[in-house]
């Protein structure tokens, strides 16, 4: 199936993504990763919870980290332009069969909860309470030095499905990798906010969370993670990289939390404001789309992810497969 042409005047406006709450077994534990090794900014925390911010960030919070007996991803958040986009969109999924509610969230103002036909479950407000800029307190920056949360992977049984669903919303594809025997797309790069992704979707059992995101300063902060994570305790975490990916140009490196949710830190990718940008193509075949330079990603990079609460996987439609790590 082709790429579907940019829709530029969806349904409703999506800005960009914001947020995401994962469910972690050990707050502790969590805080000593997120906060002291990654080094996000606690904006309230409590027995239950815990709200972090980046540093650039003015929105009260990017992640939360919730208390619970199994790991897993809630869902997933972002931010339309106004108010009216929620009853836009809230009338944009009933239409489409998908149950829609209303609900109470702490931090933000009128927050619409619902899912995408593939099941991942979705969360969009306007308004988020805004803090004080703490970006040029310096005093304050440690671990990798995380400036904003960039963008989501996600699993999913159909990457066309997903693709054009996406597409609906007004998300616009900035590269793809496509199976040249099915014609069929196994992973695609979409973005709102003007760089390579807000989303992406990577071809298998899903809807299951790939990974969350951070846009770091430079290469450089990634290293000093590499430091500070192989002489604190952390060596085992480091799952893939650092490298450099063929698909967004992006300098990388993946870790995992102490509850095996993927996070990577991201920087050097570049700008797809324009909206006449032609989508870059890749084979699947090609060992360069995911690393331009360095390892290649190893088995667990491509089997495993964060299941979504209360959604139920399903085996990809696709069974083709990219170059693994021996």
């Amino acid at each position: 199936m082709p790429v579907p042409p940019s829709n530029l005047y969806p349904a409703f406006n999506i800005v960009r993504l914001s947020h995401i709450e994962l469910i972690v077994t050990d707050l502790a534990r969590s805080r000593a990763f997120y906060v002291d090794t990654l080094g996000m900014q606690v904006t309230d925390e409590n027995d239950e919870e815990i709200f972090l911010r980046a540093m650039e960030e003015r929105g009260h919070h990017c992640v939360i980290l919730k208390q619970g007996d199994e790991p897993a991803a809630n869902f997933l958040g972002f931010k339309v332009y106004a108010d009216e986009d929620l009853d836009r969109a809230a009338e944009f999924f009933s239409e489409k069969g998908l149950a829609t509610e209303w609900v109470q969230r702490a931090y933000q103002g009128r927050t619409l909860r619902t899912h995408c036909p593939q099941g991942i479950p979705l969360e969009f407000y306007a308004k988020m309470d805004r803090l004080e800029p703490i970006h040029q307190k310096y005093e304050r920056y440690s671990g990798v030095k995380p400036l904003r949360i960039d963008h989501f992977n996600c699993f999913t049984p159909n990457v066309d499905e997903s693709v054009a669903f996406y597409n609906e919303m007004g998300f616009r594809v900035t590269e793809y990798t496509e199976d040249e025997i099915s014609k069929k797309l196994w992973a695609a790069w979409m973005h709102r906010k003007g760089n390579i992704h807000d989303m992406a979707f990577t071809n298998g059992v899903g809807p299951r969370l790939h990974h969350l995101a951070f846009w770091v300063p430079t290469p450089l902060n990634i290293i000093d993670l590499l430091d500070i994570m192989s002489t604190s305790g952390y060596l085992a975490n480091i799952e893939r990289g650092p490298g450099r990916h063929g698909i967004s140009n992006a300098f990388f490196l993946y870790v995992r939390d102490p509850d095996g949710h993927r996070v990577e830190l991201y920087c050097s990718d570049y700008q797809t404001v324009d909206p006449d940008l032609e989508p870059i193509k890749w084979d699947l075949t090609d060992p360069q789309r995911q690393t331009l330079w360095g390892a290649p990603a190893p088995r667990s990079w491509f089997e495993q992810g964060s299941t979504f609460v209360g959604s139920e996987l399903r085996e990809p439609d696709l069974k083709a497969q990219p170059i693994i790590a021996p």
